[in-house]
């Protein structure tokens, strides 16, 4: 099976908990990156998203131990067929906090680094 990406959603960079302040200082005050809103579901986790041309980056809070919270986000047609094949593949999948208009999930590589697949809802 083919994957049709679209494109590159959004990207995630982490910064220590109880840090938003100087980092949006950095990303929204010297870089002039402009924050959009973050999903009611998701703002509890902390952090913030910001507009970066036209690709959103979202900083999210955690403490560095362990497991990051760090990945690349893509876009892709048709994701339930390509939950299942990558399933058949034995490829290990992760469900993600359901958010408006999205339909998502994660999965793992070889190495467990975080990759997440969406399409939108139309």
């Amino acid at each position: 099976m083919k994957i049709d990406f679209v494109r590159l959603d959004h990207i995630q960079i982490c910064i220590p908990k109880d840090e938003e302040t100087k980092a949006k200082q950095f990303y929204c005050e010297i870089l002039g990156l402009e924050e959009i809103e973050k999903p009611d579901p998701l703002k509890a986790n902390g952090g913030f998203w910001l507009k970066f041309a036209d690709i959103q980056v979202h900083i999210g809070t955690e403490i560095i131990e362990g497991k990051s919270k760090r990945h690349p986000a893509f876009e892709v047609i048709n994701l339930m067929k390509v939950k299942s094949y990558l399933i058949e593949k034995g490829v290990k999948i992760k469900e993600d906090t359901a958010i408006p208009n999205v339909d998502r999930f994660s999965l793992f590589d070889p190495f467990d680094n975080r990759i997440e697949f969406l399409e939108y809802k139309k």
